[in-house]
């Protein structure tokens, strides 16, 4: 499958041509105030009958998912490392993805505690988390939209403004491939260096650097599958990095395999 051809996966998700040969994938609206805490919902299909499991791998961004699947719901923090799922026979997950520091009225405490871990989705929405998993995986319970906001509607907590200006911050990394300092980023919001990583810390679950650079990993990965030409040289320079050899260390660090051979893998 040409590249140019391929559905769009969201960014992260490696190797997205083969990735969409298998796997289908709907992004689905939430409810507008279900909205000011929830990017959307996401729901994955496959069915590999007669095919070997496959394993799918991603570079998570910094939000925290509440994931509908088997044998229960669950709560994924912040993975700092490569996500990898493997996949076989048949099946579906419902998935809520949360909006940058929006889930820490819900966590009860700092993000930075569920990062690279997963919890019962119970131990912070009580049992009724998973008798939603029941009709999610059903899949005739009408639309997975519908039931998600149903579940969270009742449980939104009041706005938290600082939450709301921690997305922003993520945000404005994630929009911008000029930002490449965490005292720029400091600067822009008018906050200290240490205060900024409290507030990452607390909120999002990560440090603003470790934001910094997977948004760079983000745009790097996406390019070198885009189908043109890749140009190690030029692709450093113009994400920051001191030279080619440091952008290729941190890829392959994060991926897996240098950036040369995941483009030449499609």
């Amino acid at each position: 499958m040409d590249p140019a051809d391929s559905p769009d996966l969201g960014r992260g998700v490696l190797h997205p041509a083969r990735a969409a040969e298998l796997i289908g994938v709907d992004r689905l609206a939430p409810d507008p105030e279900v909205a000011r805490f929830v990017e959307f919902y996401w729901v994955v299909r496959w069915d590999l009958h007669g095919l070997p499991p496959y394993e799918q791998k991603v570079l998570a961004h910094p939000n925290v998912h509440l994931v509908f699947e088997e044998p229960r719901a669950r709560v994924y923090g912040v993975d700092r490392s490569l996500f990898v799922r493997r996949l076989e026979g048949a099946g579906r997950v419902l998935g809520v993805k949360f909006r940058p520091g929006a889930f820490r009225p819900f966590a009860g405490g700092p993000v930075s505690a569920l990062a690279d871990r997963s919890f019962p989705a119970g131990e912070f929405f009580g049992p009724t988390a998973d008798r939603l998993n029941s009709a999610v995986l059903q899949g005739d319970q009408g639309d997975p939209a519908a039931l998600a906001d149903a579940f969270l509607l009742p449980r939104l907590p009041a706005p938290d403004p600082v939450a709301e200006e921690v997305a922003a911050m993520v945000d404005r990394i994630t929009g911008s491939p000029d930002l490449r300092r965490v005292d720029d980023l400091a600067g822009e919001f008018g906050l200290g260096v240490r205060r900024l990583q409290r507030l990452f810390a607390e909120y999002v679950g990560v440090s603003p650097k470790w934001v910094l650079r997977r948004a760079r990993l983000h745009e790097a990965a996406e390019r070198a599958v885009s189908g043109g030409e890749l140009d190690l040289a030029a692709l450093a320079a113009e994400l920051g990095y001191a030279d080619q050899a440091h952008l290729t260390r941190d890829f392959t660090a994060a991926v897996g395999v240098s950036p040369a051979r995941y483009a030449a893998a499609g």
